[in-house]
């Protein structure tokens, strides 16, 4: 079921999205600049995630507006981009799976959008997040959602299984063909899988639809990605603040879950972590990060926060690098332009020095 809640702020407010990675720390600055108001917009069931719209307007009325176009926005994406829902005369992820081996499915440009974007990205990063391991990800999703509806019958999936459907994980077997505006999985057998990179992609697309129609100041949190446009309308800041989450703090506690925050006027900021989603085995965890190498989750960091001016390559670059050990991860933050934070399971943090200037407490940075 949908839920909607609309409210002007009155007070200051900390935004925190549920399960995630990054939430916006509204503290500091006036409340109204220039006639300006700044209003909050929330409401569910797009991506799995509560997505928080903040802004600033003249009026309640011009505010909502905006955000109810985003919502319906949000939730157009996130029919397409499904991969476990049909819905009535949208061909989406789902549909090209259900089609593996038998034929090609026509669908809107946002899903060819979307699979260009994953695959150029899968070679930009050395073919670490791939978007055809929908085989693997779907084992362990259904082993996941066993255990934790059955937690006395929690196991792992068989590796023998997990090999024998990393067969059907080649990307350059999934054949896109824009004159058609067709998509082709031509094995039986081979499933996409959007998860590293829907939400966020679907985040940007959002953000930009809106500054395009004219709307130069707010903020979108959709889970654990945050996508700032423009500066907050405020005379005593210039900067939002984005708070990390803390892996081993006290996650639904504000005051004692920030590890860190991150001040920026533009861009995006995502955290990949290993808190999300996860079941027990044997009184150990296992998350939702796959390594395609070992085939099991990455185990080396607690979370792995990243900025960049794009959602959908934060989205996608928070997974690479939560996936990579850490020699390699920084290389590749640095071929790639991302800038890191790097959460350690003994605690330990590392962090990129452009990343370093953002942060409140590791760099001194400001909101101003």
């Amino acid at each position: 079921m949908l839920k909607r809640s609309f409210r002007a702020v009155i007070w200051l407010v900390l935004i925190a999205a549920v399960l995630s990675g990054c939430r916006y720390d509204g503290t500091g600055g006036s409340l109204t600049a220039g006639g300006y108001t700044k209003y909050t917009y929330e409401f569910m069931g797009s991506f799995d995630t509560v997505i928080r719209i903040v802004g600033y307007a003249k009026s309640q009325s011009a505010f909502e507006s905006m955000a109810k176009r985003a919502e319906t926005r949000f939730m157009e994406l996130h029919r397409l981009f499904d991969i476990y829902n049909d819905y009535d005369g949208i061909n989406n992820i789902k549909t090209i799976n259900d089609q593996a081996g038998i034929a090609p499915v026509r669908v809107k440009r946002e899903i060819i959008d979307l699979l260009l974007f994953s695959r150029e990205w899968y070679e930009k990063s050395g073919g670490t997040v791939n978007i055809a391991m929908g085989p693997v990800l779907n084992l362990w999703h259904e082993y996941r959602e066993h255990g934790i509806e059955n937690p006395d019958e929690a196991s792992l999936p068989p590796m023998e299984r997990l090999v024998e459907a990393r067969q059907f994980c080649d990307i350059h077997q999934v054949t896109v063909d824009q004159d058609e505006q067709t998509v082709f999985l031509p094995v039986k057998g081979m499933r996409l899988d959007v998860g590293a990179v829907a939400k966020g992609y679907a985040t940007e697309l959002v953000a930009r639809e809106l500054e395009k129609d004219g709307y130069t100041s707010f903020l979108i949190s959709a889970g654990g990605n945050v996508r700032a446009v423009g500066k907050p309308m405020e005379s005593t800041r210039s900067k939002w603040g984005i708070g990390i989450l803390d892996p081993g703090g006290k996650l639904n506690n504000d005051e004692e879950s920030t590890l860190d925050t991150v001040y920026i006027s533009q861009g995006s900021v995502v955290t990949s972590g290993d808190y999300q989603r996860y079941y027990e085995v044997d009184g150990r965890r296992y998350h939702h990060l796959i390594d395609p190498e070992t085939l099991m989750p990455a185990t080396h960091y607690r979370s792995v926060s990243v900025y960049v001016e794009d959602s959908g390559v934060a989205d996608f670059m928070s997974t690479t690098l939560f996936l990579l050990p850490y020699e390699e991860s920084r290389k590749m933050a640095e071929k790639t332009g991302v800038e890191a934070l790097w959460v350690f399971p003994d605690g330990r943090l590392e962090v990129t020095d452009g990343m370093k200037a953002m942060l409140k407490v590791l760099g001194g940075a400001t909101n101003k």
